[in-house]
């Protein structure tokens, strides 16, 4: 019988990775665990494995074998907002690691909807860049995206066409009062598309922590 946590999935990103030079979100102490660790102690069985401050770096075989045990895993084409967008990101190094490891069934945009990236990755090269990984793999592969609540006003609707899923976050912890209204703006402005709400344990847009009350929301 399929269980909530099948449907669940952590955001997998290196130790310390969001702390940087100045830690600039407020961050207390260190993380310490791996993306893998934490899907152990959260016992959630897929992962969004996402570069973030040049780590990791290619070749990921490691990484990949490491969670070879998971359901599913998903590997980002463009990392964390400080990654370089290049002209196919990571692309050849996820399709060489979807060869390998049949559990890596897609690959991730983070941070996309800022002005560069969309130069970069227009719609036009976004199928494209869903094709090849499909054709590369050998298999049908999923194309993700990050859109946050911050991002709501912007007209990025034509940008949805490419991606099957639409991962949405609330970046201000003070604005989860209207999760629900906005994911079911999301969900009309992405018809068909698979919707996943991201569920952050510290507030990154208030650099602080999350109340209880929020945490429970």
């Amino acid at each position: 019988m399929p269980m909530v946590r099948d449907r669940f999935w952590l955001w997998g990103q290196t130790p310390d990775g969001h702390y940087g030079p100045d830690n600039p979100y407020r961050l207390p102490g260190h993380s310490r665990m791996t993306a893998m660790e934490g899907n152990a102690y959260f016992g959630i069985p897929n992962c969004c494995r996402v570069k973030i401050q040049g780590q990791p770096a290619a070749p990921y075989d490691q990484e990949s074998m490491v969670m070879d045990t998971l359901d599913q895993v998903v590997w980002s084409l463009l990392g964390a907002g400080g990654e370089q967008a290049t002209e196919w990101g990571d692309l050849d190094e996820v399709i060489r690691q979807a060869r390998l490891f049949p559990n890596i069934t897609g690959g991730i945009f983070d941070d996309f909807f800022s002005p560069h990236r969309m130069d970069v990755y227009t719609p036009e090269k976004l199928s494209l860049m869903k094709k090849r990984l499909c054709e590369g793999a050998g298999r049908d592969m999923s194309l993700w995206v990050v859109y946050y609540e911050r991002e709501l006003g912007l007209d990025v609707t034509p940008y949805f066409a490419p991606f099957d899923v639409i991962t949405f976050w609330t970046w201000y912890a003070d604005h989860l009062a209207d999760l629900e209204k906005n994911l079911d703006a999301v969900i009309a402005m992405a018809p068909g598309k698979r919707v996943l709400a991201g569920c952050y344990m510290w507030d990154y847009g208030g650099r602080k922590p999350m109340t209880c009350a929020q945490m429970e929301r």
